[in-house]
């Protein structure tokens, strides 16, 4: 055992946390990458640009690495989900059932079709049919990630059901699926995907370019990769704008032990920072006069429930303030470097490609806008707490009490150091080893047209 008191929800809690923690990083690449893909694939046929064609036929092999670790980690999850939460999966899994199949055939139509994508370049006379390939990987990814996110809304707010003392009766599987909190989180999702990837395949090129290698196909990946990063973060801020909208009114808990808000009133403001004391009070933050009531209900003048109306027991742990801050503080440095590149792209476009800073703040980005991620969904969940399924069952009502969970945190623990390690080398060795402009050449690809 890891500790002399062996508690099975914690380890449970613990396992589950790392699971999901390692696999968010591949389900993410695997939801956001095949789009890129698609952007450039359809930009260089509409441009007859090799380039772009070369951009998404490099980034599909790498997505296929991914794809791998994600299965494993997957599985790891669903094993997990019957294993260490079986009275959990007693209860709700009538209700979430259907989006858990769905999931998964979303996972095998996207599995599928990928693989024809990558056996079919440069097999067809009309590059649209490749293309067209490469749509139902785009569907599944995306799909696969809206069924699991229907998963976690019903978990925060169930619907569908009827609940008479403490057990669900009356299920209807599809009202499940429309939980009051699924509009906003799968769409903070899926945006959330996009954007991470766009980040993470423009900070490739922004390296090579920074390394000096200065060929016109860097130069394109970067412009793609980040007026698509701008576009997804303007997106996130108003979907963020409507997720706190959804706390306000469904899981008010969360919204007000984000913000440290004890005193139920109108007005309210953000608390951004500080430091909070054993009396709950906050030293040294920044309140933003009525910004609380305007992210919860749209008007300054509305009012927010505080948790001194909340019981004690149902109250979310108020650390989740300085998770929510850190968060917050990683999508501001990414706006920054975002807005720094289209202001230098609209003004000095020469410089836009050479600025030693700008490339090393949009390198940055890229794992900021992962632990974005990270710290985005360790809130999503902590914040949901002392609840497994909101108002219904409490997470130690949910886990197992079997023994030997604290066994297999290490054995998994040890598979993802693996994985982890193999997927980084693997990556590394196929891109460093055939590099972009030493295909092109292979390839004797010129020109391309204009950046």
């Amino acid at each position: 055992m890891l500790l002399a008191s062996y508690d099975p929800v914690m380890y449970s809690r613990m396992l589950t946390g790392l699971t999901l923690a390692f696999h968010i990083i591949f389900a993410t690449i695997g939801v956001g990458v095949p789009l890129m893909i698609a952007l450039a694939e359809w930009i260089g046929i509409r441009r007859n640009d090799e380039h772009y064609l070369l951009m998404a036929r490099r980034w599909a092999r790498g997505f296929v690495i991914t794809v791998a670790v994600g299965v494993v980690t997957g599985t790891a999850i669903g094993l997990q989900l019957s294993l260490l939460w079986p009275s959990f999966m007693k209860v709700a899994g009538q209700s979430i059932a259907i989006p858990l199949f769905l999931e998964t055939f979303a996972f095998f139509f996207e599995a599928i079709f990928l693989g024809i994508y990558l056996y079919t370049w440069d097999r067809f006379k009309n590059k649209m049919t490749h293309f067209w390939m490469l749509i139902p990987v785009v569907i599944g990814s995306s799909a696969s990630a809206f069924f699991i996110t229907v998963v976690n809304a019903f978990m925060n707010a169930p619907a569908g059901v009827t609940v008479v003392d403490g057990k669900i009766t009356d299920i209807s599987p599809f009202g499940a699926m429309l939980s009051p909190a699924m509009p906003t989180k799968v769409s903070h999702v899926l945006i959330t995907a996009y954007l991470t990837c766009a980040f993470i395949l423009a900070a490739i090129s922004a390296w090579s370019l920074l390394k000096g290698r200065n060929h016109v196909y860097y130069k394109k990946a970067l412009k793609l990769t980040m007026i698509s990063a701008s576009v997804f973060l303007l997106s996130s801020a108003i979907i963020g704008d409507l997720s706190g909208k959804y706390l306000a009114n469904y899981q008010p808990e969360k919204l007000a032990a984000m913000e440290w808000h004890f005193e139920t009133s109108k007005q309210a403001p953000l608390v951004l920072g500080g430091i909070l004391t054993d009396d709950n009070e906050i030293k040294y933050g920044i309140k933003i006069p009525y910004a609380l009531s305007i992210l919860a209900h749209g008007l300054p003048n509305a009012e927010v429930t505080g948790l001194n109306d909340i019981p004690a027991d149902e109250t979310p742990p108020l650390w989740i303030h300085y998770l929510f801050d850190l968060k917050m503080s990683f999508v501001a440095m990414m706006v920054v470097v975002a807005l720094a590149f289209l202001l230098l792209l609209w003004r000095k476009r020469s410089l836009v490609y050479s600025n030693k800073w700008l490339l090393r703040g949009i390198i940055l980005a890229a794992p900021l806008a992962m632990l974005t991620i990270e710290h985005g969904w360790i809130f999503a969940e902590v914040g949901r707490q002392p609840w497994i399924l909101h108002g219904i069952m409490r997470t130690t009502e949910g886990a197992t009490v079997s023994d030997h969970v604290d066994t297999m945190l290490i054995v998994f623990a040890l598979l993802y150091i693996v994985l982890g390690l193999t997927a980084v080398r693997v990556l590394t060795r196929m891109f460093r080893n055939n590099r972009a402009e030493d295909e092109i050449a292979a390839r004797g690809i010129e020109g391309g047209g204009k950046q």
